[in-house]
């Protein structure tokens, strides 16, 4: 099969791999249909995370080829969504809803053979628990890229609204304008947000996070941002921060607007972050977020995705097939693209 090699800095290769066959009895096959890049996926490719030689890419929907005997609700020929992160379902951290903390689990594109999704085939660990059937069949190119928006990024968006509490009602800002930040938008307005203040410098980013629902722009950034944001709110702060970038100064951003006893909810893979503990306990202000367990929010945004009420497939603003991998690493890293689609079956 073609599948996608991280070689190091700067450099993937498409490069013929062993098909994945069925290693455990609770493991499944895959066929994949559409893949796409992360933005955790550029910390590797920019270097400043490591990331083993070896296949890469952890979202993916694809059609079930094989299942192994323990696999039962499962079946061959099943269309599927696959969560980034494989999960039981059972143990006590994913009951809790937890599913990227599973005691049995682990995460898609982390170097291993037949375990990168930007692939034509992914073997599927802890298949029962993982694994998502969806309804029906025929989808359309735009539903299947809103679908697979549910494998990370719409439901890493949708936890970090979760994280922060967003209530019907509130003003809450955002703070990233990649495909993360705007599925953040989405979810705030899916949740019942009044005001939603998007933070971006890029004009086509802008124009969909007011499509996604956001009534206010701020193209600011470190302490004019925090006066904007001020100003907006007659010096109080909003109710509620989604921090979906990680670096230094969007966290610092995130917890100098936030009004005394909201909450950040973070999902940006924190990168020389620092948390101020004093500023942050005399002003009640809590964080809560981390990698997203998108198989429990899978109830809520199937349906929503499935009855049009929302299309956080717009975010992929880049489609090309496996053969064209490196054009799509380099079209986001150079903000050229939102996020790259990947075209594989």
């Amino acid at each position: 099969m073609k599948a996608t090699i991280f070689q190091g800095v700067g450099k993937v290769e498409l490069q013929e791999r062993p098909k994945p066959t069925i290693q455990e009895t609770t493991d499944a096959v895959v066929r994949v249909v559409r893949s796409c890049v992360c933005g955790s996926d550029l910390w590797y490719f920019r270097g400043h995370s490591e990331h083993k030689v070896g296949p890469i890419g952890h979202e993916f929907i694809g059609v079930v080829e094989e299942v192994g005997s323990q696999v039962k609700d499962i079946k061959q020929g099943n269309f599927v969504i696959s969560p980034f992160a494989f999960s039981d379902g059972t143990c006590p951290n994913c009951t809790h809803g937890f599913h990227t903390a599973c005691l049995h689990g682990g995460f898609f594109g982390s170097g291993d053979e037949g375990m990168g999704c930007q692939a034509e085939y992914v073997r599927v660990p802890q298949a029962a628990g993982t694994l998502v059937v969806v309804p029906g069949s025929n989808y359309s190119d735009e539903v299947l890229a809103s679908l697979l928006t549910l494998s990370d990024v719409m439901g890493t968006g949708y936890h970090a609204a979760v994280s922060a509490e967003v209530k019907v009602g509130d003003t809450v800002a955002v703070v990233g304008d990649g495909a993360v930040g705007l599925a953040g938008v989405l979810s705030a307005k899916l949740l019942g947000a009044r005001r939603i203040v998007a933070f971006s410098r890029n004009k086509d980013r802008q124009k969909l996070a007011l499509e996604f629902g956001a009534t206010d722009i701020i193209a600011e950034r470190g302490q004019a941002a925090i006066e904007a944001i001020k100003k907006l709110t007659e010096g109080i702060g909003v109710d509620a921060v989604l921090e979906c970038v990680g670096t230094g100064e969007a966290s610092d951003t995130s917890f100098a607007i936030a009004r005394a006893g909201a909450i950040v909810g973070r999902v940006g893979v924190p990168h020389e972050v620092e948390i101020d503990a004093a500023g942050t306990f005399y002003r009640n202000v809590g964080m809560r977020g981390g990698p997203a367990p998108v198989r429990a929010y899978m109830d809520a945004l199937l349906p929503a995705v499935l009855e049009g009420r929302i299309n956080p497939g717009k975010v992929f603003d880049f489609v090309t097939n496996l053969d064209g991998i490196a054009d799509a690493y380099s079209a986001m890293d150079e903000r050229r693209a939102i996020k790259s689609l990947l075209l594989v079956s």
